[in-house]
């Protein structure tokens, strides 16, 4: 596994005028892996858009190594960094606690009478975002840590997670009006319960749209 970034470089316009929309963003992903492209073998490769310090950056977890020239086609030239990310997933432990960050997509599918599928739609309140992600924790291979105020013997127990971003980019357009995807970011704390699921999802990704810069999970060691 690779674990790659660029700085997406907005101060030339010119040169990012295409990245008008998610799909272009997948676009840029997948032209990075030409070997991929040539063999007719494309990957299943996991990215997100983080905003830091007023900067864009694309971030991208993939099972082969991509084009470091390609990776840079809309990026700040000289800031992109491709490094091996076997080690570190190798490092991971069991009970071991850890900072996350995930951009994800939280949906629900709700039934429609008359029809053998349900319709998949979008949560839309910070409290139906979050507990869509409490009830993938376990799933995903962790438990989102509890905290409580300490100086309130009243208080209740919560999750020590944030929703730190909520928009709606443009998928693609049809007919001159675009898609619009929910997409959300979350940061906090998680321990780690069942270490080889844990490792899957952050090889495989959380939720839906994943091609379109949903579902990557990042975590940094806090013990």
């Amino acid at each position: 596994m690779y674990l790659s970034r660029v700085e997406i470089d907005d101060a030339n316009r010119q040169k990012i005028k295409d990245l008008t929309h998610l799909g272009a963003y997948h676009n840029w992903v997948e032209q990075s892996f030409p070997q991929e492209l040539n063999a007719h073998e494309r990957q299943r490769h996991l990215w997100r858009i983080d905003v830091l310090g007023g900067h864009r950056y694309l971030l991208l977890a993939s099972h082969n190594r991509p084009d470091g020239t390609l990776l840079g086609t809309y990026g700040v030239p000289g800031t992109v960094i491709v490094k091996s990310y076997d080690a570190f997933l190798a490092s991971i432990r069991s009970g071991q606690l850890m900072q996350f960050r995930l951009t994800a997509n939280p949906v629900h599918t709700i039934t429609r009478p008359g029809h053998k599928q349900g319709r998949v739609v979008p949560h839309v309140t910070i409290a139906q975002q979050r507990q869509w992600l409490i009830d993938r924790a376990e799933s995903a291979g962790f438990e989102l840590v509890q905290q409580v105020v300490t100086d309130d013997p009243d208080a209740s127990v919560t999750r020590a997670f944030d929703i730190v971003s909520r928009d709606w980019p443009i998928l693609h357009r049809r007919m001159g009006r675009g898609v619009r995807l929910s997409r959300v970011t979350f940061e906090g704390l998680l321990r780690v319960k069942n270490l080889t699921v844990f490792k899957q999802t952050l090889t495989q990704g959380i939720g839906r749209e994943k091609a379109f810069g949903m579902g990557l999970m990042t975590i940094i060691p806090q013990d």
